[in-house]
């Protein structure tokens, strides 16, 4: 079932409609810094509606993106609505020769643009567990889940399945050396919204990928990937992105397969 936007899963325990942020009262029609709070509470986009790169780069860990929201004064033109507007690029799904479903541009993508969301059923970690070890080794997984590491050592989880109902994202292939990173991007609440930013000019008909270990445009250590235990081999999968830097393998996070 094709949804633009995340859904509540079928465990019910996280609803990412709900709205739980104040709005501004911003009355300009596009929102400034610092006046604004939303933009105050982190990132925010430049006058070409692109994510500031640099920035992210320069400072220790990645400032959070925080949205105007439905509560806010400011117009639906406003700068700071970016995410939640939806797939506006012109993308195709297409069959790839050893990788099964993939997608590609067919218009030139600039770096730092937003490309898409990763829309799926939010899950709550219990259930997310649950149909991860439910799977066999020839079942594809789509299930992701984002770790958000905050600066007092607490870690933020987010876990998404578009298995049964998502978006074009999940037909994203993962890429040793991608073109796209993701960004958790809050609007109306602390579920964010799982956001895929251009990490340089992508052309025409390219395939778009992503890391999906979350290596790439992260600090080292923050993912939990790790060396596999030897009875854990069988259910890594190959890794065709076929760039200089090829694991071999697609990412492995051993800790999925374990009880929360």
């Amino acid at each position: 079932q094709y949804s633009p936007d995340s859904v509540a899963g079928a465990d019910g325990e996280i609803d990412p409609t709900e709205i739980t942020f104040p709005g501004c009262s911003c009355r300009s029609s596009s929102c400034v810094a610092p006046e604004c709070p939303c933009l105050r509470r982190g990132e925010n986009y430049s006058s070409s509606l692109c994510l500031r790169l640099a920035e992210q780069q320069e400072q220790h860990f990645s400032r959070p993106v925080f949205e105007c929201n439905s509560l806010c004064q400011c117009g639906d033109g406003c700068q700071n609505r970016l995410v939640q507007r939806g797939l506006q690029l012109r993308l195709q799904v297409f069959r790839t020769e050893r990788k099964g479903w993939g997608v590609r541009a067919l218009e030139p993508i600039r770096s730092g643009r937003f490309v898409c969301e990763y829309a799926g059923e939010v899950l709550g970690s219990a259930e997310a567990h649950r149909r991860i070890r439910a799977q066999t080794p020839q079942d594809p997984n789509y299930i992701i889940a984002v770790r958000e590491h905050l600066h007092d050592g607490r870690v933020m989880e987010t876990f998404v399945d578009p298995t049964r109902i998502g978006n074009v994202g999940r037909f994203l292939n993962h890429s040793c050396e991608p073109n796209l990173f993701m960004v958790p991007v809050r609007v109306d609440s602390m579920v964010p919204k799982l956001a895929l930013f251009a990490a340089v000019d992508i052309s025409a008909g390219e395939e778009l990928s992503y890391d999906y270990s979350g290596r790439f445009h992260n600090l080292p250590g923050a993912s939990r990937e790790h060396k596999p235990l030897e009875e854990e081999n069988s259910l890594r999968k190959p890794c065709y992105c076929g760039s200089r830097m090829c694991a071999s393998f697609l990412p492995w996070d051993g800790s999925l397969f374990s009880t929360p």
